[in-house]
């Protein structure tokens, strides 16, 4: 078999239909199963095709690290004219061998179907898994893939997209739906090992303006070295469970109160890693916002810059721990609303952060 490009996928794909994306932290995996299989594809399936859909439907954790995330299914959807389910998987990028030996395993080999596949190991993979496996292996231009994408989800689901309104004093954040529309331009925000930020105007006109090494591979590697833990779902889990109000310093532990004559509230972030009280569970949630306020705070400038109206982060990180999301999204409004004042003169220079879910 062998590998193509985006441009010259034409025809409708064989089954079983699969997407990956393979990044530098974890892979992410989407299978497509069908619901509406007529009785002459139950009788053709064969048992490779009827295992293959068993075994990615009816578990919930593939070995060690693979995990089925429930949580994100979509059901009884419409794609490529046919209804169906579409299931994610996650494992760490560094099990890639491990999963193409499975594989083989499962017999997928004897199969010909296609593989679509977007990120840096879609080309380090490709010569392994078109040898071992057989398969005709498509190669799909990331930040194609991403925007459309997007576009995608936020016609199948109205609450695929969200935002939180800043709360007032210690109340919590409302979580609300976001209409996703055709205003453009708007800032994306990609989280992943890395973050990159687009400048997008349409689905197919869009660039890359800037970026930060310092994203979800940080975070995951600062959090095995200080606590120990050894996954990505581990890290997330004492992320969830820690208070980053013990570690960082905030404007009330300095003031005492509120700074009002710059309108920055008790809780605003002053300084993070401050109060040296390193224990597992708050480490974590010390760098889960450190990741987002370096993001948003890198995002707010690049807004005025770019003369965008809004700003859309997409991450996995963020939407496992959502108390901490709405922490940093009322801190950086808060960052945003300040510099709005120093730079009145700006026109346009609104946001809107919203998060895709």
């Amino acid at each position: 078999m062998s590998s193509t490009s985006t441009r010259e996928i034409k025809a409708v794909p064989a089954f079983p239909w699969l997407g990956i994306d393979i990044g530098g932290t974890l892979v992410k995996l989407v299978y497509f199963e069908l619901l509406d299989l007529t009785e002459d594809e139950i009788r053709t399936e064969g048992e490779i095709l009827m295992n293959i859909r068993h075994y990615l439907t009816s578990n919930r954790a593939y070995g060690q690290d693979g995990v089925r995330d429930h949580g994100l299914e979509l059901t009884n959807i419409q794609l490529g004219g046919r209804r169906g389910n579409l299931h994610f998987i996650r494992f760490p990028t560094s099990r890639m061998p491990n999963f193409i030996d499975l594989c083989s395993m499962r017999n997928l080999h004897t199969l010909t179907f296609e593989i679509y596949a977007t990120g840096g190991g879609a080309y380090k993979f490709e010569k392994d898994i078109v040898e071992k496996l057989k398969i005709n292996w498509c190669k799909c231009d990331e930040l194609d893939t991403l925007i459309q994408g997007l576009s995608y989800l936020s016609k199948l689901n109205s609450k695929e997209c969200f935002y939180f309104e800043e709360p007032q004093n210690d109340a919590n954040p409302n979580k609300n739906p976001f209409t996703f529309d055709t205003k453009q331009p708007f800032l994306l925000v990609n989280i992943g090992s890395g973050i990159s930020i687009l400048h997008v105007d349409s689905n197919r006109n869009y660039r890359r303006i800037t970026g930060t090494s310092i994203g979800g591979g940080t975070f995951l590697g600062l959090c095995c070295l200080l606590t120990g833990c050894s996954s990505y779902d581990e890290a997330i889990k004492l992320a969830t469970e820690g208070d980053s109000t013990k570690i960082d310093k905030l404007v009330r532990d300095i003031y005492g109160g509120d700074y009002e004559r710059f309108g920055l509230p008790d809780q605003e972030l002053n300084n993070s890693d401050l109060h040296q009280r390193l224990q597992r569970s708050l480490n974590n949630s010390l760098f889960d916002n450190k990741t987002l306020n370096d993001t948003g705070n890198n995002n707010n400038l690049q807004l005025d810059t770019e003369n965008a109206q809004k700003s859309i982060n997409i991450t996995s990180i963020s939407l496992l721990n959502e108390i901490n999301i709405s922490n940093n999204q009322s801190q950086l409004a808060g960052d945003n609303n300040n510099n709005l004042l120093k730079r009145d003169a700006v026109e346009n220079a609104g946001e809107e952060k919203v998060i895709i879910g």
